[in-house]
């Protein structure tokens, strides 16, 4: 079966926001709200969905294909996993070294969607 890319990037946007619920439903006792607001996870969480909008706005305009949405949204939710993964292996929070990875990355991604 092959989903539109349209179908796809829903799906990719859902899976990163989950992903970033995740902590806190998770029933383990443990107070998650540090988890959830950290200011660097929040920079950089912020950052791919401000992307995100960019994208959708550059498809409405013309600016890029659908198949360019589904590339650059496929790239920002693998940072947001990345960011996911890093923020699971360190208490909740992510070093700036790892900040400053995860926003080079998305600087990336960020000039290939353009203005």
């Amino acid at each position: 079966m092959r989903l539109s890319p349209r179908t796809t990037s829903l799906l990719l946007i859902g899976l990163t926001a989950l992903a970033a619920a995740a902590p806190s439903m998770a029933g383990d006792g443990r107070d998650h709200r540090f988890e959830n607001h950290h200011p660097r996870r929040d920079q950089v969480l912020d950052r791919t969905q401000l992307q995100n909008r960019r994208i959708t706005r550059q498809v409405r305009e013309g600016e890029l294909t659908h198949a360019q949405a589904h590339r650059l949204r496929a790239n920002d939710a693998r940072i947001a996993g990345r960011e996911q993964y890093l923020a699971g292996k360190n208490g909740g929070y992510i070093t700036k070294r790892q900040q400053a990875n995860l926003n080079k990355r998305l600087n990336g991604n960020s000039h290939r969607i353009g203005h």
